[in-house]
């Protein structure tokens, strides 16, 4: 097994300490965004709901369309739903 040379080491602790050290921010945001999921549900909102609706505004407006008009032809197929999906939802769908 060959060394490194110590140039090459030390680029290596330092990203390794680097990365460590963006791990640990990592973990205190995801607590921060816990608090905050939590916090909300004190005041009557639902999380899950929530949580759906972030995703949803990371996507594109035609591509929200798209799986709109798709879960409402599916869930029309089995009857879960009164009316039938619109023409504007099926054509966004193709």
């Amino acid at each position: 097994m060959s060394s490194l040379q110590s140039s090459a080491q030390s680029q290596l602790r330092q990203l390794i300490e680097q990365i460590e050290r963006l791990e640990e921010e990592k973990k205190a945001l995801a607590g921060d965004i816990r608090d905050k999921f939590l916090e909300a549900k004190a005041m009557g909102f639902d999380p899950k709901i929530m949580k759906q609706v972030i995703r949803l505004r990371k996507q594109p407006k035609d591509d929200r369309d798209e799986q709109e008009a798709i879960l409402a032809t599916y869930m029309h197929a089995l009857g879960m739903l009164d009316d039938a999906p619109s023409a504007e939802a099926m054509m966004a769908a193709e």
